[in-house]
C-alpha cells in the first residue's frame, strides 16, 4: 500500500457510484416549508449563483467552470430537468438536477440544499420528489455519485434512500479555489494547499 502525492493546486478525492435498480415503494413526501420549482430554461447566471449556493461548501464546480455556450446546451437539453427549491420567501435554496440518457435510467446529476437547511429533515422531502421524478415508465434504474468532498452524510443518506454503492473511483482535478472559480474561504473544511511552497 502506498501513498500517492496529490500536487498542492490539485485536489483528489474518491467517488463513490450508487444505483437504484427498483422503483421504490410510493410514499407520501414528507411536509417542507419548501418547494420544488421546475427551471425548464434557466439563465445561467441565476443557475450558477444556485449552483454556487448550494454547492461552494463541497467545492461543486463543474459548472462553474463552462462557458455560457456549454452551460446552456447542458441545461437546456430535452433530456435534462433543474428544478430550484424555494423557500417560503421565494429564495432559491436548492438545486435538482436529473438526466435521462437514455430510456430506461435516469441520472441524479446534482442534489443538494443550501447549507443552512442541511440536517432539517429536507433532504428525505427532496429525495422523495426526486424519485417521482426520475421514476418514470420505462425507467429501470437510477443512478447518483456521491465523494469523499460531499456533505460527511451524504454516501450514507443515498444508502438509507435505497441507492446501492456498485463502484468506486479515484478523481483528481484543478482546485477550484486557485483558478477563481470559488473562493478561498469555500470549503474551509478541505485544506486549500495551492498557495504553500
Amino acid at each position: 500500500m502506498g501513498l500517492i502525492p496529490v500536487a498542492p493546486d490539485q485536489l483528489a478525492t474518491v467517488v463513490t457510484t450508487l444505483e437504484m435498480r427498483a422503483r421504490p415503494k410510493l410514499r407520501p413526501a414528507p411536509d417542507s416549508a419548501l418547494r420544488l420549482t421546475r427551471w425548464p430554461m434557466p439563465d445561467p447566471e441565476r443557475y450558477r449563483a444556485l449552483f454556487k449556493r448550494v454547492g461552494a461548501p463541497w467545492l461543486w464546480f463543474s459548472r462553474l467552470a463552462m462557458d455560457d455556450a456549454r452551460l446552456v446546451k447542458a441545461i437546456h437539453d430535452p433530456k435534462t430537468q433543474v428544478h430550484a427549491v424555494l423557500d417560503p420567501t421565494g429564495v432559491e435554496v436548492g438545486l435538482l438536477e436529473l438526466t435521462h440518457p437514455a430510456p430506461d435510467w435516469c441520472a441524479l446529476d446534482y442534489f443538494g440544499l443550501a447549507p443552512e437547511l442541511t440536517g432539517k429533515g429536507h433532504g428525505g422531502w427532496l429525495m422523495a420528489l426526486a424519485m417521482q421524478l426520475a421514476w418514470r415508465p420505462g425507467v429501470e434504474r437510477v443512478r447518483v455519485n456521491t465523494c469523499t468532498l460531499d456533505h460527511p452524510r451524504a454516501l450514507g443518506f443515498y444508502i438509507a434512500q435505497g441507492f446501492t454503492p456498485v463502484t468506486r473511483t479515484i478523481e483528481t482535478f484543478a482546485d477550484p479555489r486557485a483558478s477563481g472559480l470559488l473562493p478561498r474561504d469555500a470549503a474551509p473544511q478541505i485544506p486549500y494547499l495551492a498557495n504553500r511552497r
